[in-house]
């Protein structure tokens, strides 16, 4: 079975699917892996690493496509603006292909893996039970975006996170409010109380209480039941207008005295809720700070603009896609080793030209198949 690692063509993209570790791996697995070149530079990995791992290094991004069985990427496949072809058109009919590739905002996507009998797998539908914790792309990266975006609000606040009693007099430390404790916001949490602010967590899932308290943060919770704030899956649900309307009520009563809000709210295949109105800004404290991590799919903040830093109302709103990215060494090894797992899972079915279809992770991701989808979430999506 032969992998491809291409460089990715997105814009701003630095993540490459695998690095020399688990090239290594897949090798010693009987696995022939080769790496387009160039692929990791902007991840500080060189060709020649690659080699020393054990791979073929492929001199461009058609004679990669062209040559692998199966294609890791950190994004979905996209137009190759300097070769004027769509990555889609230089796979060979029949290829694997993983990677996140978030089918429901993306039916076109979808239609052109059909017409080319391409096996997709979409790591960002992966079920979040105890054996895909090793795969799971999304608590990683979200990792990651938790982190930096504290960083990212403290390089933007006018003031110090910690308290700090000088012989000037005492400097109060930073209130920062966390929207939503998933991954990142817990990690964003638990960043913001080492750097010394006093942290306010609000979440729909009062199961996560436990979590937010035990990072030293207060908790602050809506009288939702387990089964009504998330799907089956573990992802958050998609609620009513008025449900987020009242949530808009209750944070304000809050983010008004903030320093820093960072909003992690996201619903699977939705649009991002809004959860910061312009009228909540307006009332924000002058030179306080909003890092949105839902920009990528609109925003929890009314007035984020998705790539862009900018200044409303004299409050500093961060909307920067692709967080992940910004820490692309870590990045890069965490996704890599996502990937690694999910391939190792799934190439022995892949050898046998047999997949599983009663298998939870396989029906959970498993977009196209032989020309036809069998996901019945993204089925819904084409209709």
């Amino acid at each position: 079975m032969k992998i491809g690692i291409p460089r990715e063509v997105m814009p701003g993209e630095k993540r490459v699917a695998a690095v020399p570790e688990t090239v290594s791996r897949m090798i010693k697995a009987g696995m022939e892996v080769a790496v387009e070149s160039g692929a990791g530079l902007l991840s500080h990995i060189e060709d020649k690493d690659y080699q020393q791992a054990g791979a073929v290094i492929a001199s461009d991004h058609q004679t990669l496509f062209a040559q692998a069985d199966v294609i890791l990427k950190v994004n979905k496949p996209v137009m190759d603006e300097k070769l004027h072809m769509h990555e889609l058109d230089m796979m060979k009919e029949g290829t694997t292909l993983i990677a996140p590739l978030y089918p429901a905002r993306n039916p076109d996507l979808v239609k052109q893996l059909i017409e080319k009998k391409i096996t997709s797998f979409s790591l960002d539908m992966l079920p979040r039970i105890a054996r895909a914790q090793s795969m799971d792309i999304l608590s990683s990266m979200s990792n990651l975006a938790g982190y930096k975006s504290v960083i990212l609000a403290a390089d933007h606040l006018g003031k110090i996170f910690p308290m700090l009693t000088t012989a000037a007099g005492t400097i109060l430390p930073a209130k920062v409010i966390v929207i939503g404790a998933g991954v990142a916001g817990l990690q964003a949490i638990a960043t913001a109380r080492r750097l010394g602010g006093v942290v306010i967590a609000f979440d729909t899932r009062p199961v996560v209480a436990e979590q937010v308290k035990s990072l030293g943060a207060d908790f602050v919770s809506l009288e939702t039941s387990h089964e009504q704030s998330q799907d089956t899956g573990g992802y958050a649900k998609e609620q009513t207008a008025e449900f987020y309307q009242k949530e808009q009520e209750i944070i304000r009563q809050y983010s008004r005295e903030a320093d820093v809000i960072i909003t992690t709210a996201l619903i699977p295949g939705k649009r991002a809720p809004i959860l910061i109105t312009e009228s909540m800004v307006r009332e924000m404290k002058r030179g306080s700070v909003i890092v949105d991590l839902a920009v990528e799919q609109e925003g929890n903040c009314e007035l984020s603009e998705p790539g862009q830093i900018i200044v409303r109302h004299d409050v500093t709103i961060i909307g920067i896609l692709n967080i992940p990215s910004t820490v692309v060494s870590n990045a890069s090894q965490l996704y890599s080793k996502n990937l690694l797992a999910f391939l190792s899972y799934i190439a022995p079915q892949l050898q046998a030209s047999r997949l599983d279809m009663t298998d939870e992770i396989v029906k959970g991701c498993l977009v196209t198949y032989q020309g036809d989808v069998l996901n019945a979430v993204v089925k819904q999506v084409l209709k």
